[in-house]
Parts: C-alpha cells; sequence; structure tokens
C-alpha cells in the first residue's frame, strides 16, 4: 500500500494546482482539478517519464492491459484525505474491490498509493491515497444529462440503449464474480460517457467505494437496521432500493439491489433525472414513500412505450419478481434489435 518515493515535499502544492506527484516510482504533473467530492480530489495528471526516450518505461510497464496505456500521459487521479482508522480501512477496501474486475465497461485502477502524512495546525487528515485510473475527458453521464436537459435535448433512444447495454455487461462481470459483487451506488455520476465518432457512446461505471459481496442474511432486526445505515451512508437515497430503505428483519438480499438502480438509471438516461426525485420538490412529499412503492411519474419524451416498460419492470418493489442481470441483457438486446437505426 506504501510508496517507493512519496513525494511528500510537492504534494500540497499539487493540490493548489502546481508541483508533482509520486505514485510509487512513476512521477505526475498535476494540470488541472476535474472534481471533487467529500475528503476526495480528481485530477487531470500527466506523466514525466524518467526515460522520455523509453516509450515502455514509466508507468505503461504496470499496466497490464495495453488499452489503457495513454497515448498523450495523462490520467485521472483520484485523491483521498483519510481521517481515520475507518477511513484508512474504507480506502483499502476501494481499492482491493477495483483491483479485482477486468472488464471493458468496469473502468480500471491502474496504480495506488497510501502515504502517512504528518498533521499540520491546519489539517486533520493522516493519512493521503493516490489512486490512478484512465482519464475520460467527456464526463459522467450525469453532466452529460444535465446540459442536454438545459437544451431540452435527449439521447436517441439507440443511444439509449446502447449506454445501457454497456453498463448492464461491466454490472455483468461483477455480479457473476465469486462471490457476486454488487456496486451498489449505480447513479448516472458513476458513469463515465465517452464519445467516438460513427459508434454509440462509451459507457463506463466507476467508483468502487460502496462495492460489496452481494448477498447478505438478514435475521433480526437489529441486523435489518444496520444494513439501512449502512446504505444511507453508501447507496445514493434517489437511486437506493426499497429494500434498503426498509429491510425486514428476515430477508435474503442480493445482487438484485443494483437491478433497481439500473432501472433508475434508465430512466435518468431517458429524463434527466431520478423517477423518484420529484417527491423532493412536492410539499409533503416523500423520497422514501415515492421509493418503497414505486410511484413513477413519467415526463414528456421522444421515446417508445416498449422502453418506459423496460424501466417499469427492473423498479418492482418486491425482491422475488425483480428481474436480474441476464435477464436484462437478454430483453436490451432485443429491444436494440427492434429499435436500431
Amino acid at each position: 500500500m506504501g510508496c517507493s518515493f512519496s513525494g511528500l515535499n510537492a504534494l500540497y502544492d499539487a493540490v493548489n494546482g502546481g508541483g508533482d506527484v509520486w505514485i510509487n516510482e512513476n512521477r505526475f504533473k498535476i494540470v488541472r482539478q476535474l472534481g471533487e467530492g467529500g475528503f476526495a480530489y480528481v485530477f487531470l495528471v500527466k506523466e514525466t517519464p524518467a526515460d522520455p526516450s523509453d516509450p515502455a518505461a514509466g508507468i505503461s510497464r504496470k499496466i497490464k492491459d495495453s488499452a489503457h496505456v495513454s497515448g498523450d500521459g495523462t490520467y485521472a487521479m483520484k485523491k483521498i484525505l483519510i481521517q481515520n482508522s475507518e477511513q484508512l480501512e474504507m480506502v483499502r477496501e476501494e481499492i482491493r474491490v477495483s483491483s479485482l474486475f477486468s472488464h471493458p465497461n468496469l473502468l480500471p485502477l491502474l496504480d495506488h498509493a497510501i502515504i502517512a502524512v504528518k498533521a499540520s495546525q491546519d489539517q486533520s487528515w493522516k493519512h493521503e491515497a493516490y489512486l490512478l485510473f484512465p482519464v475520460h475527458l467527456d464526463g459522467t453521464l450525469l453532466d452529460n444529462s444535465k446540459a442536454m436537459k438545459a437544451k431540452k435535448e435527449f439521447f436517441s433512444t439507440s443511444d439509449v440503449l446502447q449506454i445501457f447495454r454497456q453498463l448492464c455487461a461491466g454490472l455483468e462481470h461483477m455480479h457473476n464474480f465469486e462471490p457476486p459483487y454488487a456496486h451498489n451506488d449505480i447513479k448516472p455520476g458513476n458513469v463515465l460517457v465517452t464519445y467516438r465518432k460513427g459508434r454509440p457512446p462509451l459507457a463506463t461505471l466507476m467508483d468502487f467505494g460502496s462495492a460489496r459481496p452481494a448477498r447478505r442474511q438478514i435475521r433480526s432486526r437489529s441486523e435489518a437496521l444496520q444494513l439501512q445505515e449502512w446504505a444511507s451512508e453508501h447507496c445514493s437515497a434517489p437511486f437506493r432500493s426499497p429494500e434498503l430503505w426498509d429491510c425486514p428483519s428476515h430477508a435474503d438480499i442480493d445482487e438484485r439491489t443494483d437491478v433497481w438502480s439500473l432501472g433508475c438509471t434508465l430512466f435518468a438516461l431517458m429524463y434527466g433525472d431520478s423517477p423518484f426525485e420529484y417527491a423532493l420538490g412536492e410539499s409533503g412529499g416523500s423520497l422514501q414513500l415515492a421509493i418503497v412503492n414505486a410511484q413513477v411519474k413519467w415526463p414528456n419524451g421522444p421515446f417508445p412505450e416498449a422502453l418506459r416498460q423496460f424501466v417499469t419492470w427492473m423498479l418492482q418493489p418486491q425482491t422475488a419478481i425483480r428481474p436480474r442481470i441476464g435477464d436484462i441483457l437478454i430483453h436490451v438486446d432485443k429491444l436494440i434489435s427492434k429499435f436500431s437505426n
């Protein structure tokens, strides 16, 4: 988890937009900040190779899939400020889980380092983590949906289905793992979209900080409450499945929590928001009640009834009759054949 050379003298300058960062033996220059949230910051970085004349030198030697090697040396770097042992364990788990999967629609972790830092009077963190990923500069599905909604534009039915199909393919890889893993935070903000000339947009699922083994037996009220509390911290509310809002005292939780989130994400792909966020704007409205009762309000849009029925199929409050990812892939392929341009 450590790094052979931390580059500590430059780390704080780097956060402010200058200087270099070392991740293990490889050196990167901060180009600009891409985003932030909580105690995490995402930067666009450019590798500064020790031997520029050797294209095989540097980070490329550590990357298993050559498709993930940047042609211009740029990558995305996530920096996490870690304040306590609980946060440190969470970051280590994110690194472990991120390293499990290998699929073209799941964002790969290319390298990482966790370093101890000496706290000063104006900081509270004791460790810093650096996670290196391929960069996708076209933004997330959330970014794109907001921009399109502002212009009153929609993705085409064909692009909606192609993006969604890729998202399902990546998730199938997680659900078919042994043991099966649930992502637990599928939402437009965790789907990177890359536009490709003459081809459908590429969808890449990211952020495995909430991913856990999917199957869990709940056999008491205290276990149910513990799961609800965990979900309230790790699963975004508008995309959280009913069983994670109101868990029975006797329940078998499985990867179909993700299928609910998939249905919400497909709705957001079509219309720009979760199907339940309307409740937040209503007087006396309750997001939890809207979700638990699957009360969807359909806006106007240029999509066929078959696509609306597809969303409704995934938004089954009862887990036992909610489809699994394999069923969804079969159905989305049929829809792609029917509505392809």
